[in-house]
């Protein structure tokens, strides 16, 4: 894990590793009562969720007090491993199932973070106290683009970045960006260390 992420520009202490080991234990354990993820092997959840989660980071400069909204963060990813790789951000994940919010909550203590909260509603759920207030606002697998964009647009900041992670096939209309209300900063496509997954990260800016 370390060298992969060292490879997409993390570098984590061993402190930082041994928190990413306790999640994957914790995920596999959970996994066996709950539907978290249909990936099963080791190798494979440090590739396609903690590495996956660490190329989010190209999104966005990852500055002291940022404040960061992930939608349907299912399992944790990206948001915990980006919490957990840059402790000083405050991170909000929105997981409207309740018992994966139950579990976000078991690893949030389990690994004793703070600056991190959990909130089990739908994003239009969310409070009007939510809206303008984040920097940055993630999603993984959440709906298609155009659906993310106008989802997350509420809880941005002026100047604030929709960061989503894709497969490299997905594709975005002109149209249905600026009637989105969103410039495409930039797209950035990438090969997950130790494999052949490919993936891209797409960057909004709020117009």
């Amino acid at each position: 894990m370390s060298n992969g992420a060292t490879e997409l520009g993390v570098e984590l202490s061993d402190a930082q590793i041994n928190s990413c080991l306790l999640y994957l234990s914790e995920l596999k354990k959970w996994n066996q009562k709950i539907n978290l993820t249909a990936i099963r092997e080791d190798g494979d959840i440090v590739i396609k969720h903690f590495l996956d989660s660490f190329s989010f980071i190209k999104g966005f400069t990852p500055v002291e007090g940022l404040k960061l909204l992930d939608m349907g963060s299912g399992a944790g990813f990206p948001a915990l491993p980006l919490k957990i790789a840059i402790p000083g951000i405050s991170v909000t994940m929105v997981e409207s199932v309740k018992k994966k919010a139950a579990f976000l909550r078991h690893i949030i203590r389990t690994l004793r973070l703070t600056g991190v909260e959990v909130s089990d509603k739908r994003t239009e759920e969310l409070p009007d106290s939510f809206h303008s207030m984040f920097d940055v606002v993630t999603a993984r697998a959440f709906a298609n683009m155009e659906t993310a964009l106008a989802a997350g647009k509420p809880f941005l900041k002026s100047g604030g970045v929709v960061v989503l992670g894709r497969g490299p096939e997905e594709k975005i209309r002109e149209q249905e960006l600026s009637k989105a209300g969103f410039v495409l900063e930039r797209r950035i496509e990438l090969t997950l260390p130790h494999s052949d997954y490919k993936r891209a990260i797409w960057v909004f800016k709020k117009a």
